[in-house]
């Protein structure tokens, strides 16, 4: 029986849902319980050559995904998350300092993101008034970072975005719609600035 099967069985019996859950994840700290992060050797992919600091908090339950490609590194004071959604980094990409990433979120290979970075595949559902949005769970829309991409410090990324192949995201930005690749993007929310054209072969101001 393979992994999505098994989470399907568990899906369709609520209580047994639950009932693992709590013997997974602590519901107050809301992160694997003490004795599943000892496994974290056995069920989180990791790449040849790939570095993540010992400072770096891992909320990495075994329900979903995780993979570290190979040469990638995860800087100290970052928190890795696929609580909701499968986390996948590729090869050759550097998490920088202080760096949250909570899943579903799909990174590529040589991705460079600087420090202070919120990528968050997550929000919390809030229509409901007479209940307390703790209460009301949450909602997953995927994101995905293409190849070759660098993103500036202290950049968020909200759910849904797609990020294309070689596009630069400049400092303090918020990323709420996805960009086309070979794009640069900035402000708040962050819009395209230039756009690589290959017949003049030069990055060009993106019309207003």
């Amino acid at each position: 029986m393979n992994l999505f099967t098994l989470k399907q069985k568990i899906n369709s019996h609520p209580i047994l849902k639950e009932i693992l859950h709590r013997l997974i994840m602590h519901p107050t700290k809301a992160r694997p319980q003490w004795w599943i992060r000892l496994f974290y050797f056995i069920y989180l992919k990791r790449g040849k050559g790939s570095v993540i600091y010992h400072s770096v908090r891992k909320d990495l339950p075994p329900f979903n995904l995780f993979s570290l490609g190979s040469y990638s590194v995860v800087e100290d004071f970052s928190c890795l998350n696929n609580a909701v959604g499968d986390l996948i980094i590729g090869n050759y990409t550097r998490i920088g300092l202080r760096n949250t990433i909570i899943g579903p979120v799909t990174i590529g290979d040589h991705v460079n993101l600087a420090q202070n970075i919120t990528i968050s595949g997550l929000n919390h559902n809030f229509e409901k008034v007479d209940v307390p949005i703790d209460g009301q769970g949450v909602t997953t829309d995927p994101i995905t970072i293409a190849d070759d991409v660098w993103i500036g410090a202290n950049v968020v990324i909200l759910s849904g975005v797609t990020i294309g192949t070689h596009c630069i995201v400049a400092a303090g930005s918020v990323v709420k719609h996805s960009i086309p690749p070979y794009c640069v993007c900035a402000g708040i929310p962050a819009r395209i600035i230039k756009r690589y054209n290959f017949e003049t072969q030069m990055w060009e101001k993106n019309p207003q």
